[in-house]
C-alpha cells in the first residue's frame, strides 16, 4: 500500500502548479514510500479535541519539505500552507496551524527521530549509490535558545565550604557525632541534626534560638546546592536557567575575545558525513570533541549494521581511547593526534618517534631504550621510561629541556605509552599517504561544507527549541533537510558533487624538518613564562591599549 503517493483531489483547485514542480514533489513522495518511513508514523497518539485530524503522511512530508527549503520555522510552514502552491500540493489543500505542526513533531517525530533519520538516510544513500566505507567526522557548537546571562556554575566548591562550616558549627553545639569527616555530605543529615537540636531545646529553654535559625539557613543552602548539582549532573559544570540542558561554552566567533570569558548557552553537535551526505549525528553537552567519537560511530553501526572502513577527523579526536576503539573495530584511522600541527609546521615537533623495534628516536637521531628507574613509577598507566643520552651536545637541547628543572643533566627521560605511540605513528603514516592526502582535502570540503551550508546558507546559527530531546529533534530535521536538498538536485538531473581524487603517482608527504636554531631561540625566549601567563599579559596589553 502507498501512503504518501495516494492523493485526494481537491474539489475546487484554485492553483496551477508547474509540471516540473509536480514531478519533483511526486518523486519526493515516491522516495518516502520507497523508504518505508510510514512504519514509524503508524501508531496511535492522543486525539486532539476541537480540531479535525490531518493526514499524518501528508503533514510529515510537508514538514520535511519545510526543513529542506526553508528555515524550519513552524509559523513559516503553517503560513506557506496557505499560499505556497508546493505546500498546498503536499497538504492537499489542508491548512494546519503552527500548533498542530508542533504537536505532530513532538508526538510522532520526536519519539522515533533516530529510526526516522536512519530510514530516510539509508534510502538516500541507496538512491545516490553512496557507501559509508569512508566517512568524515567533525563537531561544532550551536548556540541554544537561552538567556546568555542567566547561567549557573556547579557549586561544588561552595558546597564543600558549606559542609565544613556545618561541621564546625555542630562541633560547637556538641552534635558532631556520625558526621563524615571530609567532603560533601547530604542535606538530610543537617535535617536530622535540626530535629535533635529541637529535642534538646524542649528540655532546656535556655538554648539560643539563633543557632536553630543558623542550622535552618544551612539546610536551605544545602538543598539549593544539591538541586543545582542534580541539574548539572556528573559530566558538566554549568547550566542555564532558561534551558537546563544547555551548557556554558565559548563559541568560535568569541574564542579569541576575553580569554574565554564570553560564555554562551550551547550544545555540541557531532556529525558523520559520506560524499556530502550526513549519515549520522550525535548531540551532547560536552565542551570538547575528544569523547564524542565513540558514541557517534556506535550510532552509525546501530543505524546501518556496520562500521565504516576508514574515518578521517581532526586532532580534537586524537586520544588513546579513540585510537584503541578504531583499532578494535577494524577501522582505518585517518585521525590527527594532538601534535600533528606542530609536526607539520616544524614549529613544535614531537620530541621523539617510536620505531618498529619499540625503541625511540629523538629529534637529533639518537636512539633511546626502555629502562627501569628505582623508586620512581610512571605517572600514567601502561607507560614506561625511556632514556636518551648525550643531550648536552645536542642542538635541540634548549627546546627539549625547556620544562626541566635541572638542565645540566646529559640525558633526558621520556615517559612513553608504547601502544599509544605506535597507534599515533600508524595514523601519521596513513595521513601522509596519497589516500590520506585525498581524505584531508575532502574533509574540509565535505564535513566543513555541511556546517557552512547550515550556518550561512540556511542562516541556522541558533537553535529555536529548548531541552535535549526537542533540540535533537530539530537538528535531526535540519540535517535531513540538508540531505534532501542533495536528493532534489538528483531529481532535477544535476550531477553529483565532484570531490578531489588523488592522482596516480602522487607521493607520500613528509613532515617539515625541524630547525634547531629556531626552536632553541623560541625556547629561550619563552621558557621564563607559562602559556597562561603570556596570554594574560597579552590580554592586559590589549585592554590597556583600548582604554
Amino acid at each position: 500500500m502507498y501512503y504518501f503517493t495516494t492523493r485526494t483531489v481537491a474539489l475546487f483547485p484554485s492553483y496551477a502548479l508547474k509540471e516540473k514542480y509536480v514531478k519533483e514533489l511526486d518523486d519526493f513522495l515516491s522516495f518516502l514510500d520507497r523508504s518505508g518511513v510510514e512504519r514509524y508514523l503508524d501508531f496511535h497518539v492522543r486525539s486532539n479535541k476541537g480540531r479535525p485530524g490531518y493526514d499524518r503522511y501528508a503533514l510529515f512530508a510537508t514538514i520535511l519539505f519545510g526543513f529542506t527549503f526553508d528555515r524550519g520555522s513552524l509559523r513559516d510552514i503553517a503560513k506557506r500552507c496557505e499560499y505556497d502552491m508546493r505546500y498546498i500540493y503536499l497538504m492537499q489543500g489542508d491548512v494546519p496551524s503552527y500548533r498542530t505542526i508542533g504537536y505532530f513533531i513532538n508526538d510522532y517525530i520526536l519519539p522515533k527521530r533516530d529510526d526516522i533519520f536512519g530510514c530516510l538516510v539509508s534510502q538516500i544513500l541507496s538512491d545516490l549509490k553512496i557507501t559509508i566505507d569512508e566517512i568524515f567526522i567533525d563537531g561544532t557548537k550551536i548556540e541554544a535558545d537561552a538567556n546568555k546571562y542567566k547561567f549557573v556554575w556547579k557549586p561544588t566548591k561552595w558546597h564543600i565550604n558549606l559542609c565544613n562550616k556545618v561541621r564546625n558549627f555542630l562541633k560547637i553545639i556538641s552534635l558532631d557525632d556520625n558526621i563524615p569527616s571530609d567532603d560533601i555530605f547530604p542535606s538530610f543529615i543537617i535535617a536530622k541534626k535540626i530535629t535533635e537540636y529541637m529535642g534538646i531545646m524542649d528540655n532546656n529553654s535556655k538554648i539560643d534560638n539563633k543557632r536553630l535559625d543558623s542550622l535552618r539557613e544551612y539546610l536551605d543552602k544545602a538543598l539549593e546546592y544539591e538541586e543545582k548539582e542534580a541539574i548539572c549532573g556528573p559530566d558538566r559544570n554549568s547550566y542555564y536557567k532558561t534551558d537546563h540542558d544547555a551548557t556554558a561554552m565559548v563559541l568560535k566567533e568569541d574564542y579569541y575575545s576575553g580569554l574565554g570569558s564570553n560564555m554562551h548557552a550551547a550544545y555540541n553537535l557531532q556529525i558523520a558525513v559520506a560524499r556530502g551526505i550526513v549519515i549520522q549525528r550525535f548531540l551532547s553537552q560536552a565542551r570538547s570533541d575528544i569523547k564524542e567519537l565513540m558514541p557517534l560511530l556506535d550510532k552509525v553501526h546501530h543505524a546501518y549494521g556496520q562500521y565504516p572502513k576508514a574515518v578521517s577527523g581532526d586532532s580534537g579526536y586524537g586520544s588513546y581511547e579513540n585510537y584503541l576503539y578504531l583499532e578494535a573495530h577494524g577501522i582505518k584511522s585517518y585521525v590527527k593526534h594532538q601534535s600533528w600541527q606542530g609536526n607539520v609546521s616544524g614549529r613544535n615537533p614531537s620530541q621523539y618517534t617510536i620505531n618498529d623495534d619499540d625503541t625511540i628516536t629523538c629529534l637529533n637521531g639518537i636512539t633511546g631504550h626502555n629502562i627501569d628507574i628505582k623508586n620512581r613509577h610512571p605517572k600514567y598507566a601502561d607507560s614506561v621510561f625511556y632514556r636518551i643520552d648525550g643531550c648536552n651536545k645536542c642542538p635541540f637541547k634548549d627546546f627539549c629541556k625547556r620544562f626541566m628543572k635541572d638542565r645540566t643533566e646529559d640525558y633526558k627521560i621520556f615517559e612513553v605509552n608504547v601502544k599509544y605511540a605506535h597507534l599515533k605513528r600508524q595514523s601519521e603514516i596513513n595521513l601522509l599517504s596519497p589516500k590520506g592526502i585525498e581524505l584531508r582535502v575532502n574533509r574540509s570540503a565535505q564535513v566543513e561544507g555541511v556546517f557552512g551550508s547550515l550556518k550561512y546558507d540556511m542562516e541556522y546559527d541558533r537553535l529555536r527549541r529548548t531541552g535535549m530531546e526537542r533540540v535533537d529533534t530539530e537538528i535531526t530535521l535540519t540535517l535531513l533537510g540538508h540531505n534532501l536538498r542533495k536528493l532534489f538536485k538528483h531529481f532535477r538531473g544535476i550531477s553529483e558533487s565532484k570531490y578531489w581524487v588523488a592522482p596516480e603517482g602522487l607521493e607520500s608527504e613528509t613532515f617539515k624538518k625541524p630547525r634547531a636554531n629556531i626552536l632553541s631561540r623560541k625556547a629561550r625566549r619563552t621558557k621564563e613564562k607559562s602559556v597562561n601567563q603570556r596570554a594574560k599579559d597579552s590580554y592586559k596589553y590589549r585592554r590597556k591599549k583600548e582604554v
